[in-house]
């Protein structure tokens, strides 16, 4: 059996329970044909890169199984079928698993009384170099 990594997008309009449907359906789907799922991690709503079907966010789902070689093949066509799913992306994995990622805390901003006021770097004048006149009337005695 192979180690495979599936990355798929679902539309975020789609309500808490036919998400959780459409996720247990992938990973029992995996099982019925001989796979079994290591781990999923949900990473929540994302902002895409690039909007698809007019949609600027997506609820993003990554699942680690161990397969048969023909079992990423049947998920592709499954989730190509499933309308809900905006982007899916199976690949072989090898080596062990990744750690699991934390979810990432959302941007809390420091308050300035708690924080230490930041030093300016001292600013190096820049030499000033001599102007030479070529100009200048030449005299005589030269």
């Amino acid at each position: 059996m192979n180690q495979y990594e599936v990355m798929y997008v679902i539309d975020p309009a789609l309500e808490d329970g036919a998400r959780v449907d459409l996720i247990n359906r992938f990973s029992d789907l995996v099982k019925k044909n001989g796979g079994e799922v290591d781990r999923i991690d949900e990473w929540g709503k994302r902002r895409l890169a690039y909007a698809i079907q007019y949609k600027t966010e997506g609820y993003y789902v990554l699942m680690y199984i161990k397969a048969p070689s023909d079992l990423p093949r049947e998920l592709e066509r499954n989730m190509k079928i499933a309308e809900p799913v905006l982007r899916y992306l199976v690949i072989r994995y090898e080596g062990e698993l990744p750690a699991k990622r934390e979810p990432l805390k959302p941007y809390q901003p420091r308050e300035n009384a708690d924080a230490a006021p930041v030093a300016e770097a001292p600013v190096a004048e820049a030499p000033v170099a001599e102007v030479v006149d070529d100009e200048a009337p030449v005299s005589e005695a030269e």
